[in-house]
């Protein structure tokens, strides 16, 4: 856990054992962001909660419900288009009967229409597909977001990881699935969603605060106990602020052998300081059943189906486990994601 000394007048930055606190955020203007389990993650936050998300950046991700609640369809269909494609077909129509499917448990979709969305797959990917990136892309379009509303970025030589400005060995495999691209991802979703208007600063260290995230998760399978939240000196004074959710991809979370990685060294935090944007990290974990080894964000139904070939499309919805948590902390934080 982290020490530090922080003075606000809304109230002192929790200690980690201490909720969240609440701060002066906007309303209805929540966006999100992820890599690869976390895209996938995003896209189910920014589906079901499309009343108060207004975007999303999805780097190397899959489109809503993809997987149907079916590990190997999500091994398969979604991120690799294999042998499973026959069964679940690579098709936005398919996307359109699983959101029909799950409707009355998730927001109206047309609340995507007006999103502004951030794509990224790199050509070196081998974990996920150039075309489950299309079909994310095609199925925004069905939703109704238009053409200018998307940046999407296909042409760029990289592999599976999310990358930074630095400059150096970006095509070498990182297991920390971080790579230094000499491209800043995050300040790129960042302007993209509207979210940037002032130069980066650099991120204080002590703004990065670890709290017990089990005290919004109700156990629900896959979270892990703790999680961070970075909170620039502004919001913690009590300006007002906008809330940006960014999810990690597998085996990048704090529990981990890599830490706090993902929130501290993909970008955001400078960016956040500078531009009254509170960024919480919610953590996942891998599972003591096994059916999800490598800690990754719940897009297949492991934390709702027994077996890992189950049907049900509960993890789709708003209070599916995993959903329900990090909308809990969002509005612990002033932001909910809920009326």
């Amino acid at each position: 856990m982290r020490a530090f000394l922080f003075l606000a007048t809304i109230g002192a930055i929790p200690a980690a054992a201490d909720p969240l606190p609440r701060l002066n955020l906007v309303q209805r203007e929540i966006t999100v962001s992820g890599l690869s389990s976390g895209a996938a993650m995003a896209v189910q936050i920014e589906t079901a909660f499309s009343s108060h998300v207004t975007g999303a950046g999805i780097v190397a991700g899959a489109p809503f419900g993809c997987a149907q609640g079916n590990v190997f369809a999500a091994l398969n269909a979604c991120m690799q288009q294999g042998i499973s494609a026959v069964a679940f077909p690579d098709t936005t129509d398919r996307i359109m009967g699983v959101v029909e499917a799950v409707e009355d448990d998730i927001d109206p979709i047309e609340g995507l229409a007006d999103d502004r969305i951030y794509l990224f797959h790199g050509t070196a990917d081998a974990t996920v597909s150039a075309r489950a990136m299309d079909l994310l892309q095609e199925t925004y379009g069905v939703f109704g977001v238009p053409d200018e509303n998307i940046e999407d970025n296909d042409t760029f030589e990289a592999l599976h990881a999310f990358l930074t400005e630095e400059d150096q060995d970006c095509l070498v495999e990182n297991p920390r699935f971080i790579n230094a691209c000499g491209v800043d991802m995050a300040g790129d979703i960042l302007r993209q969603l509207g979210l940037l208007g002032a130069p980066e600063a650099a991120p204080v260290p002590g703004h990065l605060i670890e709290f017990e995230q089990d005290l919004y998760s109700d156990d629900a399978p896959g979270m892990g106990e703790s999680a961070l939240v970075y909170i620039p000196a502004a919001c913690a004074a009590g300006e007002l602020c906008r809330l940006h959710i960014a999810l990690h991809g597998c085996r990048q979370g704090l529990s981990g052998e890599n830490g706090d990685a993902y929130a501290t060294q993909t970008g955001y935090n400078g960016w956040a300081e500078a531009n009254n944007l509170v960024v919480l990290y919610p953590q996942a974990e891998p599972t003591a059943s096994g059916n999800n080894p490598k800690g990754c964000w719940d897009w297949w139904g492991y934390s709702v189906n027994l077996f890992p070939m189950g049907q049900s499309l509960a993890y789709l919805k708003k209070d599916a486990p995993q959903m329900a948590a990090i909308a809990a902390m969002a509005a612990a934080l002033g932001a909910p994601l809920t009326e």
